[in-house]
């Protein structure tokens, strides 16, 4: 089935998809097998079910699926369908990076400046992260920038951190807005500054609009901004609930 038959199908029957799906993925085909188990793990067209997700994923990533592999990682990362296991997540997510995967190399990066699941490595984390922000991957840009401003894994580099905060923000990634906004602050330009908040607030999470809020009061900023702040507290923009 073609993919816009298929996406026509999710949209008025998730359950009729659901079917389609299966009949490829049964048959061997690992986009398939990807697609419905992601499918069983979000609950759409059929019960939730996480162990099932995580069984297909496999069968995916045995055929060599790089985003199914991803998926394994995530998975064993999360305890989806299965106990967390850091370490076995850490060598799925370093299997699908070092092929140039990119969400891959993200995991990768957040592994390895946490240390969850292999040793602490903050060089190593800054670099995946900029394998995959330099294939335009909007989280892990701000994350590059957040590396570049305190001195992760590289040194410390004010102006490319403002950089990469700039790419994320332009992006659409809602942190990325908000790091590139407080840098504007600090520079003093804040029409800039207000324009990339209310996008970032209105993107993100209940979390990101408390934390503009505080960081207006914090800058002392001026009325456009308090505006913005007072606009915020009264829950007149539209926020995303993730």
């Amino acid at each position: 089935m073609s993919t816009p038959r298929l996406r026509a199908l999710f949209a008025q029957d998730a359950r009729r998809a659901a079917d389609w799906v299966f009949v490829a993925a049964a048959e061997g085909l690992p986009q398939a097998q990807l697609c419905y188990g992601r499918m069983l793990l979000e609950g759409t067209g059929l019960p939730q079910d996480p162990i099932q997700a995580l069984k297909w994923f496999r069968r995916a990533a045995s055929n060599g699926d790089l985003d199914a592999i991803n998926m394994v990682g995530r998975c064993l990362d999360h305890g989806w369908g299965t106990p967390e296991d850091p370490a076995a997540a850490a060598e799925h997510f370093r299997r699908a990076a070092d092929a140039g995967h990119a969400w891959a190399q993200y995991n990768a990066g957040h592994l390895y400046l946490d240390g969850r699941g292999l040793t602490r490595d903050r060089t190593l984390a800054y670099r995946y992260y900029l394998k995959a922000a330099e294939q335009q991957h909007d989280r892990a840009m701000s994350l590059v920038g957040r590396c570049c401003e305190e001195g992760w894994g590289t040194p410390r580099d004010l102006d490319a951190a403002a950089d990469w905060y700039r790419r994320s923000a332009e992006a659409g990634y809602f942190r990325g807005q908000y790091n590139w906004a407080s840098l504007l602050l600090k520079a003093g330009r804040f029409d800039e500054a207000a324009t990339w908040l209310e996008r970032a607030a209105a993107g993100g999470t209940a979390a990101v609009r408390r934390a503009v809020v505080e960081l207006i009061a914090s800058a002392g900023a001026p009325r456009a901004l308090q505006n913005l702040a007072a606009r915020l507290n009264a829950g007149c923009l539209t926020l995303a609930s993730s």
